[in-house]
């Protein structure tokens, strides 16, 4: 079996440029997604599924969000978040590489080898 050896420390989180997102009245990020596609249309048709969505981020989440500038790795992003929330961000590397894989599962960000 062979174990996951990627070190997501080394990566640049590259946000979708695709992706419209906002700050709501309390300052928290709300990342919009439009459904648009072939399937999409049908289930709206069909199903009642709603043809835009509104993801609205917690605290860490809008404060990680606003951290991503494309230029930073995650790494460096992990130093902000930690100089900013102290302790209540533990175990930090544990949470912010599970918020990053989910960003980029939903294909809200990128990532990128640093340096490449």
């Amino acid at each position: 079996m062979k174990k996951n050896t990627k070190n997501y420390l080394n990566f640049i989180p590259i946000k979708n440029p695709d992706i419209t997102w906002s700050k709501d009245a309390s300052g928290m990020i709300v990342l919009e997604v439009t459904r648009n596609g072939f399937f999409d249309k049908i289930a709206q048709k069909f199903f009642k599924v709603p043809a835009k969505s509104d993801i609205r981020l917690d605290k860490h989440g809008s404060f990680i969000w606003n951290c991503i500038d494309n230029n930073k790795s995650i790494y460096h992003i992990a130093q902000d978040v930690k100089s900013h929330f102290g302790k209540s961000a533990d175990p930090l590397y544990d949470r912010l590489v599970a918020f990053i894989n989910i960003l980029d599962d939903n294909k809200f960000i990128t990532l990128k080898k640093e340096g490449a």
